[in-house]
């Protein structure tokens, strides 16, 4: 007769997160430091594109002796949104959704893709390690984070068509 041992199940690590405070609700978007391709006028929101962007070759004044490229932390800029139907000072104020309808991206200065705003069936957070007051490499605490909420991702930009050639003025 094998006599069998059971063995507690190790504690999973915990880490604390932290609600947006209360004034984050009201701030206005449209002069964050977020990327400017992820701003709507609801906020954050996912992009989805059906394909593939080809990213140009970064020049000889861009690599260091590295091989690393100067905008490889400051990102590649895809394009540009607008949203034609957004009118916040309208009756409705920025309260109406038929800005979500249409939504162009431009890429470059010949190319315009045509999208909508869809709501996602479930809400994103996204999270970002918090500052902690004080903890300058105290012994005991290397593991331990604090993340809070910066956003609620509530919708995609869904763009499902090829882009269409474009001439003259943007809109």
């Amino acid at each position: 007769m094998s006599s069998s041992t059971t063995t507690a199940p190790a504690e999973a690590p915990t880490i604390k997160l932290h609600p947006r405070p209360a004034a984050a609700a009201s701030i206005d978007h449209t002069n964050d430091n977020l990327p400017k391709l992820l701003q709507t006028p609801a906020g954050l929101a996912l992009l989805e594109l059906q394909g593939t962007i080809n990213v140009p070759e970064p020049d000889d004044d861009d690599v260091d002796m590295n091989g690393a490229t100067s905008s490889s932390e400051e990102g590649v800029q895809v394009g540009q949104l607008i949203f034609p139907d957004y009118r916040p000072d309208s009756i409705l104020g920025g309260e109406s959704t038929a800005w979500m309808k249409r939504v162009y991206m431009y890429i470059g200065q010949h190319q315009r893709l045509m999208g909508e705003v869809k709501k996602l069936p479930k809400p994103l957070a996204v999270v970002r390690r918090r500052e902690r007051e004080g903890a300058e490499g105290k012994e005991g605490e290397e593991g331990e984070e604090d993340l809070e909420v910066v956003e609620i991702v509530k919708y995609k930009i869904v763009f499902s068509q090829r882009p269409e050639p474009v001439t003259g003025s943007k809109g």
